[in-house]
């Protein structure tokens, strides 16, 4: 967890020096994401809260999908972007950060094979990636080998202050801001 660590200090303390906050939903990755930021003294003063969305009912008892939106396939593009715009604008944050996917040791029920990861960040700046490692992408992460893509979060953040916008692959941020 080192490397995630490091990744998660930098992007907090890009954080903490602008004054903004971050909410994160995520689903495969069990709440790595969030221990990262959190292993971080001083997190408080930019983690807002999120979840693990890891079933049906966490997503209905946790975040506000409409009858469309449940329908929603996960482990999308869309669906990353969707749970990211819906934690930040649930719990008023500058950022959010959506997650689903099939991590591993297996597949999911989609077909997704291991090692399938769809990240959003949703904020100033909105972006969206589908990692394929073909590995078991969650135990590499907890041993601090995860891949290089997941310094994406912190490079959306640097670069909103640069003035790039937009957003590849969905729309969703656009809805709440």
């Amino acid at each position: 967890m080192d490397r995630m660590t490091k990744l998660g200090s930098a992007l907090g303390q890009l954080l903490k020096d602008r004054n903004e906050s971050i909410a994160i939903a995520e689903s495969s990755t069990g709440g790595l994401i969030s221990a990262a930021l959190l292993a971080v003294p001083g997190a408080s003063k930019y983690f807002l809260g999120g979840g693990v969305i890891y079933t049906r009912a966490a997503r209905r008892g946790l975040l506000v999908f409409s009858e469309l939106d449940a329908k929603m396939r996960a482990s999308t593009q869309d669906y990353a972007c969707r749970l990211a715009s819906d934690i930040r604008y649930r719990l008023g944050a500058t950022w959010g950060i959506g997650e689903s996917g099939a991590t591993g040791p297996t597949g999911n029920s989609y077909g997704d094979a291991p090692g399938h990861s769809c990240v959003a960040v949703c904020g100033p700046v909105t972006r969206a990636m589908t990692l394929e490692t073909g590995s078991d992408l969650r135990e590499a992460l907890r041993r601090g080998r995860g891949p290089e893509s997941g310094r994406r979060p912190q490079r959306a953040v640097a670069r909103s202050s640069q003035g790039a916008h937009g957003c590849r692959g969905s729309t969703w941020c656009s809805r709440w801001m």
